[in-house]
């Protein structure tokens, strides 16, 4: 509780190492915390939906690595479907971008949830500087995407720290292996984004707001088997 406050956070999980020891953390911390995962189904396949189903259980079971904390994370898993959206970015006026679009329109997602829940912040597993979304100059115009305060615990860790921690959390095994969110991308992204151009690629689509709201209408939810 935060000046008699619960503090809770939307978490962006996607099927990497990073997302679930960001999720550890913040539960470590007391945050109550609603998982989501934004799937590129049918652009890819199940994998990685199914890589966040095991590491969130994992998690949340209270015989698990965060025992009696176990319970901050809730069983349920949000998954909204992206991969046709994402694909209306491959254009080349924005496909530069792409990457950049993709975690804007994240962030949106997790907004119209914390609506629905009452949650304050969004929580991700981003880190400075480790894939091209993440540098200082995109970190910037993904956050414009969000409403709220973004909560990134992971930020100046290097990779190898991480690692160690999804080690520690009994994650790393799980959650291993390729990452399947690029590929759509583009193979020379840009590292600092236009804010202009990007409002103005996403005007062309009708709008990020718009265009989350479509993927949203469309989320489903799944248990967690804990």
């Amino acid at each position: 509780m935060e000046g008699g406050r619960e503090r809770v956070a939307i978490a962006l999980v996607s099927g990497g190492i990073d997302s679930p020891v960001a999720v550890a953390r913040m539960a470590k911390a007391g945050w109550k915390i609603y998982p989501m995962h934004c799937s590129q189904e049918p652009i890819t396949g199940r994998e990685a939906e199914e890589k966040t189903l095991s590491t969130l259980t994992h998690l949340a079971d209270p015989d698990g690595p965060l025992a009696e904390l176990s319970s901050q994370i809730m069983t349920e898993l949000m998954v909204i479907p992206v991969g046709e959206t994402l694909a209306k970015f491959t254009k080349p006026s924005s496909h530069r971008d792409y990457f950049v679009h993709m975690k804007r329109l994240f962030n949106q997602l997790g907004c119209l949830i914390a609506k629905d829940v009452g949650a304050t912040h969004l929580l991700t597993g981003e880190n400075l500087g480790q894939v091209s979304s993440q540098t200082l100059g995109n970190l910037g115009a993904v956050e414009l995407a969000s409403s709220l305060p973004i909560l990134r615990p992971l930020l100046g860790l290097d990779k190898q720290e991480i690692v160690d921690e999804a080690r520690m959390l009994g994650t790393f095994e799980i959650s291993k292996g390729p990452e399947l969110c690029d590929a759509l991308g583009p193979k020379r992204p840009t590292t600092v984004a236009n804010i202009e151009r990007l409002i103005e690629n996403e005007g062309e689509l009708g709008g990020l707001a718009k265009l989350a709201e479509s993927c949203y209408s469309q989320r489903r939810f799944e248990a967690l088997s804990v």
